[in-house]
Formats: C-alpha cells, sequence, structure tokens
C-alpha cells in the first residue's frame, strides 16, 4: 500500500503542473528578430544562443557549443537582413524548455528576398531568460509568405 501511494506522489496528473504562458516564448522569438533586424543577424544570434546552442547549416554537420558559436562570430552579414516571425509554438509543462516557428524572410542589398521556415528550441536560462538551444529552418516559401 505505502508503494502505490508513493508512486502516485510522483504520477502527476499533467493538470496539476501550470502550463507555462507560449505567448511569452513568441515574444521573446519577436525581441530575437527586432534584435536582428536592428544590430545585425551576427549580434541577434551571439545575444541569444545558448552556450551548448546547436546551428543547422546546409551540407554541413551540427554546430554545437563554442563551434557553434565560432560559426555565428565568423558570418558576414553585411549585405544581408534576417527577420522573422513567429506563428506558433508550446512550452513543455515544467517550463524549461519551448519551441517557435515560423515564417523568416532574408532580404540581400538589391532587395532580392528569400522566405523561409523555421524552428527554434529554447531553453529558459538560469537568470529567467530564454535562449535557444536549436536553430534550424528551410528554403522555399517565395511568394506565399507575403
Amino acid at each position: 500500500m505505502l508503494l502505490v501511494s508513493s508512486c502516485r506522489m510522483f504520477n502527476r496528473d499533467q493538470e496539476d503542473i501550470p502550463k507555462a504562458d507560449v505567448s511569452e516564448l513568441q515574444i521573446v522569438d519577436s525581441e530575437f528578430s527586432d534584435y536582428s533586424k536592428e544590430h545585425g543577424m551576427r549580434k541577434a544570434f551571439l545575444e541569444f544562443i545558448d552556450d551548448d546552442g546547436v546551428m543547422m547549416k546546409d551540407n554541413a554537420l551540427p554546430f554545437k557549443g563554442a563551434k557553434a558559436i565560432d560559426l555565428i562570430a565568423s558570418m558576414n552579414d553585411s549585405t544581408v537582413q534576417l527577420t522573422w516571425e513567429p506563428q506558433g509554438g508550446d512550452i513543455a509543462a515544467s517550463g524549461e524548455l519551448g519551441y517557435t516557428y515560423g515564417i523568416y524572410e532574408l532580404k540581400d542589398t538589391s532587395n532580392n528576398v528569400q522566405r523561409g521556415t523555421y524552428v527554434t528550441i529554447w531553453k529558459k536560462q538560469v537568470d529567467g531568460k530564454w535562449k535557444f538551444v536549436l536553430d534550424s529552418g528551410n528554403q522555399g516559401l517565395g511568394e506565399m509568405a507575403q
């Protein structure tokens, strides 16, 4: 009887755990995009990446942690502007991890525009701020994103 009662204590219903508000995470994602628009893609990614964050790049294995930060630091963003808009997401019941997804737009100095979709996985830091632990996107929306 004691064993059954103990197991029930550790097997709480998801309804007992307060659900984090996903709009908080979407606001952070929008602030990340705003930072990219104001300060450049490189600075924005350096500001919002977790120390163990992972970046995905076409035709390459994932870059993690220091390698991801080095990759971002080496980016030349002087000829492009990257912005995006979250369309949805969710936060784990624990409130420590979440994701956002949406549509991005990459514009160059000649006003050529590339649109695609993205997903960003976020981790809440000890200080309460959200940093991304994985960022990935794909191309191909063309004019559909307007």
